[in-house]
């Protein structure tokens, strides 16, 4: 198993007025090429969970074992954690400080060790890999980057370090419906084009739908659900309770259910309702 939480709590400030229990008694497991989402309301604990997957945070209560390894030993290296769990804020501007693009993504392979010349061809591998071409960016400031770049150099910051799991977290907020795009569709090829593990936050159910195979469903620190994306979008009422729904495609095919359509429900993007409305259409014509 490559990621495993045992027993996670996590408790803010304890011991004082202010405690707060982020998360509670957290089971989890996630294996090598999965593709999932976790997704909550703010304030569900789904940030303060990722902290915990390469050792940034680290539990009150409970352990996370990595590979085998547990985080509580002494003798693990954190750094060599955190070059094989890339975790990509969702503020870009907390991970680029360096005057040029180029620049902030060389830091991690020069602080490994590796040749300026080695280098190089790591960069350009990553800045190419999320659609920043190594020569048109390479010496640009990432301050001068839209929001959507900024994130792509994030990103490429993390993969240049060749980790198995890229953990983003909100990626697309903030930008607008283009953007939004791009950038799920530069994770989803990453993730087909290298086969990693890819861990997903959002708050967004149209944007893991169309991705991710396993939705982990936070509220109030616990473990809400964690299922399919099909089976996990089947319990709109609980969603609707905790302050989350379902994708905007799913509640368009209910209401033509509840108009007396008769289509399938468990529809969670376009093109399966695209293919759907067909077969109900087509239905019609040869009846």
């Amino acid at each position: 198993m490559l990621i495993q939480l045992k027993d996670v709590s996590y408790i803010y400030s304890q011991g004082t007025p202010f405690e707060v229990r982020a998360l509670d008694n957290i089971n989890l497991e996630i294996d090598e090429g999965e593709f999932v989402a976790i997704i909550g309301h703010t304030g569900s604990g789904k940030s303060t969970l990722i902290q915990h997957f390469n050792g940034l945070v680290e539990p009150t209560i409970g352990e996370v074992i990595i590979e085998g390894e547990s985080l509580k030993d002494a003798k693990i290296n954190k750094a060599k954690i955190r070059q094989k769990i890339g975790l990509v804020f969702q503020y870009p501007e907390h991970q680029l400080f360096e005057e040029t693009i180029a620049k902030d993504v060389a830091f991690g392979p020069l602080n490994l060790g590796y040749s300026p010349e080695e280098t190089e061809i790591m960069v350009k591998d990553a800045m190419d890999r999320v659609g920043l071409p190594y020569e048109e960016f390479k010496d640009i400031s990432p301050m001068d980057l839209s929001g959507g770049e900024k994130r792509r150099a994030a990103i490429a910051g993390v993969l240049v370090m060749n980790p198995k799991v890229l953990v983003l977290d909100e990626p697309t907020a903030g930008l607008d419906p283009k953007g939004r795009d791009d950038i799920l569709d530069e994770i989803k090829r990453i993730y087909e084009e290298l086969g990693i593990t890819v861990i997903l936050v959002s708050h967004s159910m149209d944007d893991v739908a169309r991705l991710v195979d396993r939705i982990v469903v936070m509220e109030g620190g616990k473990v809400f659900m964690d299922d399919s994306p099909i089976n996990v979008f089947r319990h709109e009422e609980e969603l609707v309770q905790i302050g989350l729904g379902v994708p905007q495609i799913t509640s368009f095919m209910k209401a033509l259910k509840s108009k007396g359509i008769d289509v399938n429900t468990d529809i969670i993007n376009i093109e399966d309702a695209k293919i759907e409305i067909e077969r109900v259409l087509r239905g019609k014509e040869n009846a």
